[in-house]
Formats: structure tokens, C-alpha cells, sequence
């Protein structure tokens, strides 16, 4: 899938010279030549879209929309077949509905600006729905619990937005936090006693206890708390939008504010929070969008496994 190259600070040094304006161009002098293409595992809800754009000359600014928002996108290191070009992440979110869907680029440079789109023919994905019926406490939280769960709820919605202004990934290489099996499907919609809940926003490993839990893709640890759904969580900004929540941890080794590696220990499985038993349950915001990741190591490790 995406290269290797993309593991390498380049893509930071690079992003670091996009200016914010352009000189008007002469009237004789051609416009950019914009060219899109996109690389998936599969274009359904809760599945990651690489989106490559290419231009025939330098470009000064680029701005690309997709789903109702605005994408953040950074350069790629300059090659001889591809020496302009930039990389947007877009996730289709579990609640996108199955259709032809537009993707908007508008790009400056010395000679002019352009404009171009791009398709994403999202098709429906079927996911499972399982029917519990659980002690009522678990499904309900006590009254003396509600200010502390929107109090991070509050939280958790500020993080999901990643870091405001450029924050390019330096390192789009992913990997899985733990080398145990995924066993709850991404997307499950759950019943418990009669009462529908919101669908599964991540990934769940069979992980034991004690299993260290190790980074992803480099990044910034932005929480590492004990949160009443979540247990011990620690959450890690990758840069490009690109956010990791990890959950359930009996320990936490990481600290807000440090910047961490891939293959880092972030802390220990364990069975905290709003759980029947111990597992690493993994949840990736691209900006904003819920995604599955497993499609997010599928799509920029090069592994097709699901």
C-alpha cells in the first residue's frame, strides 16, 4: 500500500513550509494540473481512504473537503515520478450513509489556482448486533457517577479533535498495540436488557492481564487517566488528525505531554473501568471520523489482514 517513505521526519520538514499565501500569476501562465487518487481496504463505514493528490507544479496552499468537513493534509517527500505531492487522511464514519460521496481539493500556486473532486462510491456494511441481558447497574450508572461522566465526556470530545493548527504525522507506519487476536468486531451495535446503546467505536483484543500494551505510531500521550468507562486510558495524538485511545489498562506508563515511539510500553492489560474481564480495547478517531483500526494497520502497514 503506502510507501515507506512516509516513515520519515521529512514529512514534518515538509509540512513546516506551507505558506498561507501565493502571488497572483501572470494571465498567459497555465493553471495547476491536479490529479486524486485514494487507496482502502474496502470503501464502507468505519474504514480508513488514503487520498493522494497530485500536482504538475509546486503548490503553495491545498485544501481538501470530504463528509461535510475539512481533511488536514501534508506534503510527501518529493520523488523523481511524484516531486509534488500531498496526503490527506479521510475516514468514513460508522453513521455515513451508502452512496456516491464528492471529495473537494482547491489548491494555490504561483501560477493560478485550481480546483478538482474525486468519488468515493461508500457502499452499506452489516454489522453484527448482539442481544445481553446484564445486571441493571451495569447498563445504568449510579446518579452519584453523572457529573464525572460528562465531565469526561466533555474531555474525550476535545481530544477526538487532535491538536489545532499543523501538526503533521512524522511516521504513518502503524502496528498493532498487542500481538493478540481482535475478538470483538468493530461496529457492534449492543442490547443490554431490552435497551439499545451506541455501536462499538474500537477494536477489542484477547489480551491477558499484565500484557504490555506498546504505541502504535509515534505520537504525543494527551491523557493518561482513570476514567469511569474506560478504566486506566491513555489517549495519543499521532499528528494528521490520527487519534488513539487506550483502555482498560491495570497500569499506565505513559505521561501527558511526553512523545512517544512505536513499540514504547504505554502501560499494562487489565480488566478497569466498565468491564466483565481483561482485554486491550483500542479505539482511532481520524479526524473525528470512527474508525475501525484494524483498517488503519491494514491500509498504512501494507497488511491486508482484517
Amino acid at each position: 500500500m503506502l510507501p515507506r517513505l512516509l516513515s520519515s521526519t521529512a514529512l514534518a520538514l515538509l509540512a513546516t513550509g506551507l505558506v498561507n499565501h501565493a502571488s497572483p500569476a501572470p494571465a498567459s501562465m497555465p493553471t495547476p494540473r491536479l490529479t486524486i487518487t485514494h487507496e482502502a481496504r474496502s470503501l464502507q463505514p468505519g474504514e480508513l481512504v488514503v487520498l493522494i493528490i497530485e500536482s504538475d507544479t509546486a503548490l503553495s496552499t491545498i485544501a481538501v473537503t470530504a463528509f461535510d468537513r475539512t481533511e488536514r493534509v501534508q506534503p510527501l517527500p518529493p520523488s523523481e515520478d511524484r516531486p509534488h505531492a500531498w496526503l490527506a487522511l479521510v475516514g468514513i464514519d460508522l453513521d455515513v450513509r451508502p452512496s456516491t460521496h464528492r471529495i473537494s481539493v482547491s489548491a494555490t500556486a504561483l501560477t493560478g489556482t485550481a480546483a478538482a473532486t474525486h468519488t468515493l462510491a461508500v457502499s452499506a456494511k452489516s454489522f453484527p448486533t448482539r442481544k445481553l441481558t446484564v445486571d441493571p447497574g451495569f447498563v445504568n450508572p449510579p446518579a452519584t457517577v453523572t457529573a464525572r461522566i460528562q465531565k469526561e465526556a466533555v474531555i474525550l470530545n476535545a481530544l477526538w479533535k487532535g491538536t489545532a493548527g499543523p501538526n503533521p504525522a512524522t511516521d504513518l507506519a502503524f502496528v498493532a498495540p498487542v500481538p493478540h487476536k481482535a475478538n470483538s468486531a468493530f461496529g457492534t451495535r449492543s442490547v443490554f436488557n431490552g435497551q439499545p446503546r451506541s455501536p462499538h467505536g474500537g477494536a477489542d483484543f484477547l489480551s491477558p492481564a499484565g500484557a504490555p500494551i506498546k504505541a502504535p505510531a509515534p505520537g504525543t500521550v494527551v491523557l493518561a487517566d482513570d476514567l469511569y468507562y474506560t478504566g486506566g486510558t491513555v489517549v495519543i495524538d499521532h499528528g494528521l488528525g490520527i487519534i488513539s485511545l487506550f483502555a482498560h489498562m491495570s497500569r499506565m506508563d505513559a505521561m501527558v505531554g511526553t512523545t512517544v515511539a512505536r513499540g514504547d510500553v504505554l502501560g499494562l492489560v487489565g480488566a478497569t473501568g466498565r468491564v466483565t474481564g481483561a482485554h486491550l480495547h483500542w479505539t482511532v478517531r481520524v479526524n473525528g471520523s470512527r474508525i475501525d483500526p484494524l483498517s488503519l494497520v491494514a491500509v498504512l502497514s501494507g497488511n491486508q489482514t482484517r
